[in-house]
């Protein structure tokens, strides 16, 4: 059996460029379209991973929508694709990416690609701590001849490996925006 395509949802009250954005991200996702808040709430559910979200919208503005994917607890990224010019507003906003409208095909593309690398790491380094301090605490109370007769332990070891391993293959793969939104460099930043 082979797993689903990552699953998109399109909001943008303007339909033609919603059924733009789907055709051009159809070929490798499965895609959903709304052309209004409320509809974007009805088709958001937990077989969603992304969601491209236009913030000026009539009725349910996207500055709600993401508020209520939010509260619902659903763990999707989300990226404001938007006319709006960012400002302090932003700050208080739980988007995963801010993009600013004119988008073309190959915009959208790396935009989704980018968001859904970055979900893959998020998960893959909670992997990686969560089997470091396994391995910590089981390293810090039994012998080292107890660790060597346990094969449990040494699955988890081989697992940390491998979670290691596939990190540092995501990193190498991540563009280069989306490695610094991963790593985001305070030393920018004036303080």
């Amino acid at each position: 059996m082979t797993a689903s395509p990552p699953c998109v949802l399109v909001v943008e009250d303007e339909a033609e460029l919603a059924n733009l954005f789907a055709e051009w991200l159809s070929e490798d996702y499965a895609v959903r379209v709304a052309t209004s808040g409320e509809e974007a709430l009805e088709r958001a559910d937990e077989d969603v991973d992304v969601v491209l979200l236009d913030r000026l919208m009539p009725g349910l503005s996207g500055d709600e929508v993401l508020e209520r994917i939010r509260e619902r607890g659903l763990s999707i990224r989300v990226a404001m694709v938007t006319a709006v010019e960012p400002d302090f507003d932003v700050l208080e906003m739980g988007f995963d990416d801010y993009v600013v409208k004119p988008l073309f095909r190959e915009d959208v593309r790396r935009l989704v690609r980018g968001l859904l690398e970055r979900d893959e790491y998020d998960r893959r380094l909670s992997t990686l701590f969560a089997t470091a301090s396994k391995l910590t605490a089981l390293e810090s109370h039994k012998s080292k001849e107890e660790l060597a007769d346990s094969e449990t332990y040494a699955e988890l070891k081989a697992e940390f490996e491998r979670t290691h391993d596939r990190i540092g293959e995501l990193e190498s793969e991540m563009g280069e925006a989306d490695f610094e939104a991963v790593f985001y460099d305070f030393d920018r930043v004036d303080l």
